[in-house]
């Protein structure tokens, strides 16, 4: 049996999730009360039929500060009953958060008696911390949207081997923000870049005439090797403690040049050795 937690801030992404699960098979409940969780993960467990094989839920701030305190311990005593239990958090900064729910028109769950929304979801972030802590894999939703982000959990939750590592190696651009759910980050601005060469600006670094032009580059032959061979001492170190998830970012400027050629040169090697590797170029999508 399979239990995967799902929580984190409203409006990042939690009901698309568990909706991408239900349709993929799961069981889902949403807005579960955490106090509950360890009774119900009981009863799910003796009921031994088919329909509770993969079983979600989601928990919210509106579990309470004190359930919400003991959230480790909980997960724990669910662990202790032979159930594989995963905790995925989904995030998104807070103007992102504000804009949406400016376009939806929907309450915040939190903004009772007059509060102000950015207050409530700083109040909500600060009642979650035992749970993004803990979590398993955090996943920040700022620059995706409902179809990436359906493809993304097919992707590292669904799709992942059980009890193998699953690897997410993405490019990223830091003028666009460093993607704060990550394990790692290289930064490879330091390298030659296509930009300002009028013939490749407009092309990625998935295009021929730019990997030609990386080859031919010492620098960039050098950065690679350096992070493949870090990234193929710790992969095994991560893996022995059992960790679910592990996301490696690259970026540069823009995220259209160098992190997509290194992302894609490091998905090609990592990918003949592990089953659970996916590639993410975040500004192209």
């Amino acid at each position: 049996m399979k239990l995967i937690i799902i929580s984190g801030l409203s409006g990042s992404g939690k009901t698309v999730a568990l909706h991408t699960l239900e349709d993929e098979g799961f069981y889902c409940v949403d807005n579960f009360p955490l106090g509950l969780l360890s009774s119900f993960a009981d009863h799910i467990k003796n009921q031994q039929i088919h329909i509770y094989e993969d079983v979600a839920v989601g928990i919210d701030a509106r579990s309470g500060a004190n359930d919400l305190k003991c959230f480790n311990k909980i997960i724990q005593s669910i662990k202790e009953k032979d159930i594989e239990t995963e905790v995925i958090y989904f995030q998104a900064e807070i103007n992102e958060l504000i804009k949406r729910f400016s376009d939806t028109r929907r309450r915040h769950p939190l903004t009772r008696k007059g509060i102000p929304l950015a207050e409530a979801i700083d109040i909500e972030r600060n009642l979650l911390l035992p749970i993004s802590q803990d979590a398993d894999l955090c996943l920040d939703t700022s620059h995706t949207n409902v179809h990436q982000l359906r493809a993304l959990v097919k992707d590292r939750i669904i799709s992942r081997p059980n009890q193998e590592l699953s690897i997410l190696i993405q490019s990223f651009g830091f003028k666009h923000n460093t993607p704060t759910d990550s394990d790692f980050v290289f930064d490879v601005r330091c390298l030659p870049n296509p930009h300002w060469e009028p013939a490749l600006r407009p092309l990625t670094g998935q295009d021929p005439e730019v990997q030609e032009f990386f080859k031919n580059q010492n620098d960039v032959i050098d950065m690679y090797s350096h992070i493949r061979n870090f990234m193929e001492h710790w992969i095994p170190k991560f893996a022995e403690q059992s960790r679910y998830y592990l996301t490696i970012s690259i970026g540069c400027t823009g995220g259209q040049h160098r992190s997509v050629y290194i992302a894609e040169q490091l998905n090609d090697y990592f990918r003949k050795k592990y089953s659970g590797v996916s590639l993410r170029h975040r500004e192209m999508e």
